[in-house]
């Protein structure tokens, strides 16, 4: 069974039209809606904003549903010049930009008595993602990266290139590392895949309802094609 956690509520809905034998339990506050989606059972649950959220999504998945897998779609803020408004980044691996630790010996971004600070994301998902969003979404680009989350919205120029400086990272969101940590905690493979909303530093050529009706548009197509390709 493969657990898909979105982003947007739009997003979650279009996927949930097109499965089949529905049904939903709550948890945590949070709708999680099982059913057949492109032949495979799936889970399909959005969220909400921010790290505590999305570990506690990702543990429900683990715990209630067994998921082999776990993808994460969502929007980020882009951290490098190539990386347009509209593009896809997936995750080579995630970490948490606000966690700060030096004083004990750590590096920034890892959790302390963690044994990794970043955490990878899997080849085979990755591959599957790149593979399926370069065939169903020719009109953008798909980048492999890093992706960096923390309870914060980048939109100061200063922060950003601290962020590529410190981690070298592609895109800056709210959500992903706290789902990499969880699904790594469980031995889940997981993926995170991100459309870019804006660059990180207050300026937007793309008005948001504009956007956010291309990123779904291009999620999902991705997401039906991976589910249908994938081989776990």
């Amino acid at each position: 069974m493969i657990g898909i956690i979105g982003a947007m509520e739009e997003e979650v809905d279009q996927i949930k039209e097109m499965m089949e034998e529905v049904s939903v339990e709550t948890r945590a506050s949070m709708n999680f809606f099982k059913g057949i989606f492109e032949g495979r059972q799936v889970v399909v649950v959005r969220s909400g904003i921010g790290k505590v959220n999305a570990g506690i999504c990702t543990q429900i998945l683990a715990d209630v549903y067994g998921v082999d897998a776990v993808i994460n779609t969502g929007i980020a803020g882009s951290l490098q010049t190539q990386i347009d408004i509209g593009d896809i980044v997936l995750s080579t691996d995630t970490l948490q930009h606000d966690v700060e630790a030096e004083a004990f010996g750590y590096p920034a971004g890892q959790i302390p008595r963690m044994d990794t600070l970043a955490f990878l994301a899997d080849e085979r998902l990755l591959r599957c993602a790149e593979e399926c969003c370069n065939r169903v979404n020719p009109d953008i680009k798909t980048f492999r990266g890093r992706v960096l989350s923390g309870d914060q919205f980048i939109a100061d120029s200063e922060k950003k290139d601290w962020l590529v400086k410190t981690f070298g990272g592609c895109c800056t969101e709210m959500e992903g590392a706290a789902i990499g940590q969880t699904a790594y905690l469980n031995g889940i493979p997981f993926l995170i895949i991100r459309a870019i909303s804006d660059k990180a530093d207050g300026s937007a050529s793309m008005d948001y309802p504009e956007f956010e009706s291309k990123a779904i548009s291009h999620t999902v197509a991705l997401m039906r094609a991976m589910v249908k390709d994938l081989n776990l």
